[in-house]
């Protein structure tokens, strides 16, 4: 998990955002609650949705039969086909030059 952008020392970007004023209204009232300032409440919702996003991207939760039909799958050795063969016949795009 990222540190935590509620502390100031070492900020150096700058984000800009445009919003509604309802969406600056709701913000505003949230932060309230949550005792947070606007920037910090903003960054923090911010980095907890960019996180979750992130590790939708890499987690996949299945059941064990799942799972374990997934682990046959990987373990079984390739099967000769023409989309293997034309894969393994083209130069690597950082050796294409």
């Amino acid at each position: 998990m990222a540190s935590s952008p509620t502390s100031t020392h070492g900020r150096s970007a700058r984000l800009g955002v445009r919003a509604t004023p309802e969406q600056e209204a709701v913000l505003r009232r949230a932060a309230d609650v949550a005792r947070k300032t606007l920037t910090d409440f903003i960054l923090d919702s911010a980095c907890k949705a960019a996180e979750q996003t992130l590790l939708d991207q890499r987690l996949f939760m299945v059941s064990g039969s799942q799972h374990q039909a997934l682990m046959e799958l990987l373990e079984r050795p390739e099967q000769p086909n023409d989309g293997l063969r034309d894969l393994f016949a083209r130069k690597a795009p950082w050796n294409a030059k």
